[in-house]
Formats: C-alpha cells, structure tokens, sequence
C-alpha cells in the first residue's frame, strides 16, 4: 500500500501532470499544501499534537511558498494534468502517514524491496493496458531514467522514510516548504529565471517555517 501510494501515484501523478504541460508553478505549489494536509490528518489519525506554535509556522511556510511563485505562470493543460497533481498530493500526505503508523518497525531493506516489485508490478498493469510499450533508448532517456530511479526512487524516498521514522509525520512534511524554494533557485542557476526580492523573501519565510516546525523545547 504504501509503495503504491508514494511511488506509484505519487511519482506517476508528477509525470502524468508534466506530460500534460501543467507548469512549474504549480506543480511546486501543489506540494506546498502538503504539510498542511498532512498535519491536520496526522493530528486525528496518529494522535500527533501539533502546537499552536507549529500550526503558526505551517501557515507561514504556506505564505512563503505563495511568495516564491508569485510570479511564476499557474497556466496549463486542464483536465487529467490537474486531477494528478492533486491526486499527487493526496498520495504523498497518506502514503506518508500509512508509513508511518504501519511500516515504522519493518527493516528498511525489506520493506523497500516488497515496494518496489509492488510499484513495478503497478506500472507494469498500467503500460501494458493503456501505453504502446515502444522505448527510444536516446542518451537523455537513459540519464533521465538514471536520475529518477537512482536519486529520485531510491534516494530521496529513502531518506523521507529514514525521517518518517525517527520523526513526527508533522515535523517531516514541513520539510516539503522547501521544495518551491530550491525549485526556485536550481531554475535561477541552471535556466536564468527570474529570482526577485519577494522570492527570495519567500524562500526566508519557508526556511523560518521549517524551524517553527521542527523546533524543541
């Protein structure tokens, strides 16, 4: 269940939104409601109090993830695009949680595994009913496939489940303020996008956010 949610609809939801032109904006806005999602339901479904202090920050991160897209485009394909960015954010913030509260005691190696032939046994259904299952095996294919299963599968879930469990699910999601904000600056460095004063004021807010979130007393 929980490699279905996280790299199946999740990660598929992401594609799918991409391959329907849905732009950057939106798609790092959309995970920008996440930890807002995440720590109202954890807050019912796991018992996890959430303190004013941090429902303060959550709503701050949120402000600074509106600052930081302020001027980007929020245009795109309508229709399938949209309903798998939002399907997107409801996988992640429940595939979250299901880890949490259910898989926090399995070794990790295992458990990965079982989700990964979970998730290829997904994608597999999926390809072989609705796609043509014709490969272009170009080198940017090959580097793009690299980087998605290596860093993206592997990599970076790994360490959201490494954080889910050895922190509070409210805490970890905080984390996902700071995706706009690093999304805005790799476009600055690597494609010359625009990165202004409100931006950059955003980017502030959600680091700010983050602390609020995560901090000890």
């Amino acid at each position: 269940m929980a490699g279905i949610l996280v790299h199946g609809f999740y990660l598929g939801g992401t594609a799918i939104a991409i391959a329907h032109s849905i732009p950057a904006g939106l798609s790092a806005l959309i995970p920008g409601l996440q930890p807002i999602l995440t720590s109202t339901i954890a807050n019912r479904w796991l018992g996890e109090r959430v303190t004013p202090l941090q429902w303060g920050g959550l709503l701050l991160g949120l402000g600074g993830v509106v600052l930081i897209l302020h001027n980007r485009p929020m245009t795109g394909e309508a229709g399938l695009g949209w309903l798998a960015s939002v399907l997107s954010l409801i996988s992640i913030t429940l595939g979250t949680l299901y880890q949490r509260r259910y898989c926090n005691h399995i070794d990790w190696r295992a458990g990965n595994l079982v989700q990964y032939v979970a998730v290829t046994i997904f994608f597999a259904t999926g390809a072989f009913l609705f796609e043509e299952r014709v490969v272009h095996w170009t080198r940017e294919f090959v580097l793009a496939l690299a980087w998605l299963a290596v860093v993206l599968s592997i990599g970076s879930i790994g360490l959201l489940y490494w954080l889910i469990r050895h922190a509070a699910a409210t805490s970890v999601a905080s984390l996902f303020y700071l995706v706009p904000a690093v999304t805005a600056l790799m476009a600055f460095l690597l494609f010359d996008e625009k990165l202004d004063a409100i931006a950059v004021a955003g980017m502030a807010l959600c680091a700010a956010a983050v602390f609020l979130v995560n901090r000890r007393f």
